[in-house]
């Protein structure tokens, strides 16, 4: 079963606290776990970010806003209690609690939409809330934390598509410095001027050379980049591979702006020498990783509570 969206959870959250007993986060959250009859592989979804898992994300944002709308209460750390107001709003029977429900609360009102210095209201819905009730087709709705990562992997995608074209626009020259400073951002080659040397030195019509393993040189690789659109095919890597044993080469790096056939890989994949295969959308996504070619517009910081820090002895 997929992993429920955190409108979902509000609702089981109030009755597994329906007794008046304050319990602990971990069990109404593993219980809800099991009621919901999620699988160690649902649980193991994480969110974007590889952060957290988004079970425990949603179950984390469903509290919150319960705790906001004054539904639940938190009397000491880890531990949940329902309210005077949850109890209410359980004895009203509803059959579905959601942001739309939560939003007779004056206190999560003012959670989604907080004044700021001038005491005017700050719209914030499009951000922290979602739409009315249900979506057609129970299209799961996102916590805050999710639409973050969302957003951010959309922007990074878009980001990276334009990069590659950049990329296969720029000349052979340019490509030979990109291929050049890249590895060198990523701990190869040593300085620019060793790895300038190594880089391009045999006049094929792109780049092909040996680079440093590390600073000290202590083992070689090999290095073959090509600036094309079309696959490139198995005969092309097995190339790569004879030059390779020309070399006395243990390992080697084919880059290319386009992509690998199956076969290509399959073929570096059953070979005793180590050879990385780098397609168009692998150099981008390295080339973002390591700076190259791009520059921080914004920085945020998402923090959350150090529970370290309120320890006491």
């Amino acid at each position: 079963m997929p992993v429920p969206d955190y409108q979902a959870l509000m609702l089981p959250l109030l009755k597994a606290l329906a007794d008046g007993k304050p319990h602990a986060y971990r069990e109404v959250r593993d219980r809800l776990a099991s009621d919901f009859k999620l699988t160690p592989d649902d649980l193991a979804v994480m969110l974007p970010s590889g952060k957290q898992s988004a079970y425990s994300n949603r179950f984390g944002w469903a509290k919150t806003y319960l705790s906001k709308a004054g539904l639940v209460a938190t009397p000491s750390r880890g531990i949940l209690l329902l309210t005077a107001e949850g109890s209410k709003t359980l004895a009203s029977n509803v059959v579905r609690v959601d942001n739309a429900y939560l939003r007779r609360f004056p206190s999560f009102t003012e959670f989604q939409s907080p004044k700021d210095g001038n005491g005017d209201r700050q719209v914030t819905e499009s951000v922290v809330a979602d739409a009315d009730g249900p979506t057609p087709g129970d299209v799961q709705q996102k916590t805050p934390d999710e639409s973050i990562d969302a957003t951010y992997v959309v922007l990074r995608q878009e980001l990276e598509a334009q990069l590659l074209e950049q990329v296969r626009g720029a000349s052979p020259r340019f490509f030979e410095q990109l291929v050049v400073d890249l590895l060198v951002k990523m701990g190869y080659g040593g300085t620019h001027e060793d790895a300038g040397e190594a880089i391009g030195r045999t006049g094929d019509g792109g780049i092909d050379g040996i680079i440093k393993e590390d600073r000290l040189g202590l083992d070689a690789i090999y290095v073959q980049a090509k600036r094309w659109t079309n696959t490139v095919g198995r005969p092309d890597v097995q190339a790569f591979a004879g030059s390779l044993q020309g070399f006395r080469a243990k390992k080697g790096v084919f880059i290319t702006t386009s992509t690998f056939s199956a076969e290509a890989r399959d073929f570096v994949s059953r070979i005793d020498t180590r050879i990385v295969l780098i397609d168009g959308k692998t150099l981008v996504r390295l080339m973002f990783d390591f700076g190259l070619g791009v520059s921080t517009v914004k920085t945020y910081e998402i923090k959350r509570i150090d529970s370290d820090y309120f320890e006491e002895a």
